[in-house]
């Protein structure tokens, strides 16, 4: 894949949205099939241009407007905030007070940052294909809560273009939720509590909820590989002395004496879960309980992080899905979930590689029609792309949503019928 260079952004990116930017699919997604009146022009989009100039509160009267105006400006980042009861553009001229957030997708962002204290790899910014499992099992984790337990439908997840991924929760029902609901929603979803200073950040009571339980048998599937593999961590004494803080002291001692007769970090955790396992078997005095340290050091190095703030504020922009991220020149794509572990964000295309596709797929002999409309031409340029793909998963996640409200509009009339 082409290196990428910032400093070439400014030519690649009126490129970028002229022919490879998917206008079409993304302005039915955020118009949610014209149900509701004004709703695309009631939507607040924000734009970082080049030197960090910052633009927010701006609104369109169509996806064709917006389309316009990227194709004018070539911002550098595209944020998406929420649907407003006045047009985001004209906010000055409202009565102080009155332009307030009506509606928006319930979102999450999961930044790797959050995960330093538990990844031995990398740190702040950087990601690696070992620590890169976390946003996997944070993925499963999240998705499958959000449709068994909470009940969801449409969610589209999102590469963040660097360190992290983004779910927007897109059913008619949840957009419309108050910034309380949203924070019970995040508070249910998360479990890893406390700062920088605080060891213990998981804590487990009997009975164990059952939302824990099945985030405990997704992180079963990728703890050896992830956590005793890749991050190694009851490889030496000063890491194994960060787990065993973790666990209750009448079991430290023991393990502490016999960690060095095992030969790596998968023994070691074996010894660990066989003399905890014990205590869930009655091994244990009635009046302590079962004892689940085990589950709790895999759920605090393991566990999705989220961001309340992000999820629980109306007003909250996040990263708009197709943006360039300008650091790594990555596009941030839709996650297909068929496909989630086979997903490599270093393999996720740049906005240099995907021009260079353009110019050779130019190069190869394909002649402009010149009888071509310009959104027809531009659908053909990004299909000769592997951005396709990613396009591809957009379009999948709006048709559903575009069927399931058309089947909610025949079971709506049908009841009508019988009446």
């Amino acid at each position: 894949m082409a290196p990428f260079e910032p400093a070439a952004l400014p030519d690649l990116l009126p490129v970028f949205y002229r022919r490879l930017f998917p206008h079409g699919p993304y302005g039915r997604w955020l118009s949610y099939g014209g149900a509701v009146k004004n709703y695309f022009q009631l939507r607040e989009f924000s734009f970082t241009l080049r030197d960090d100039v910052y633009l927010r509160f701006q609104s369109f009267g169509s996806p064709q407007e917006l389309e316009r105006e990227l194709q004018k400006i070539n911002p550098y980042k595209i944020d998406i905030g929420a649907v407003y009861s006045h047009r985001p553009n004209q906010h000055n001229t409202v009565h102080l007070g009155a332009f307030q957030p009506q509606e928006k997708e319930l979102v999450f962002d999961i930044d790797m940052t959050d995960y330093d204290d538990v990844r031995t790899c990398c740190s702040s910014a950087d990601i690696c294909s070992k620590c890169w499992t976390l946003m996997t099992i944070a993925v499963r984790i999240i998705d499958r809560a959000l449709v068994e337990d909470l009940g969801v439908r449409h969610r589209l997840w999102v590469y963040s273009g660097r360190r992290g991924v983004h779910c927007w929760v897109c059913d008619d029902a949840v957009r419309k939720w108050s910034p309380a609901l949203r924070a019970a929603a995040v508070e249910y979803l998360s479990l890893v509590k406390g700062g920088a200073d605080t060891v213990k950040k998981v804590t487990l009571s009997h009975p164990v909820h059952p939302f824990i339980r099945r985030s405990v048998d997704v992180v079963e599937e990728y703890f050896e590989e992830y956590a005793l593999l890749g991050q190694d961590i009851l490889g030496s004494p000063e890491k194994w002395d960060k787990v065993l803080a973790l666990i209750p002291e009448e079991y430290r001692e023991a393990l502490q004496a016999e960690f060095p007769r095992k030969k790596d970090s998968v023994q070691r955790w074996e010894l660990l879960r066989a003399r905890l396992e014990r205590t869930r078997q009655g091994g244990r005095a009635a009046a302590q309980g079962p004892c689940y340290a085990d589950w709790e050091v895999m759920l605090q190095f393991c566990f999705p992080r989220l961001d309340i703030n992000v999820s629980k504020g109306l007003g909250h922009l996040l990263k708009s899905p197709f943006s360039v991220h300008p650091k790594t020149g990555r596009v941030s794509v839709p996650l297909d979930l068929q496909r989630l572990d086979q997903f490599d964000p270093f393999a996720v295309p740049t906005i240099t590689s995907l021009c260079q596709e353009l110019d050779t797929a130019s190069s190869d002999g394909e002649q402009e029609d010149v009888g071509e409309t310009e959104p027809k031409r531009r659908t053909r340029d990004y299909k000769k792309t592997s951005l396709a793909p990613y396009v591809r998963v957009l379009e999948q996640f709006v048709e559903g949503m575009e069927s399931a409200r058309r089947g909610e509009k025949i079971r709506q009339s049908d009841l009508q019928g019988d009446f």
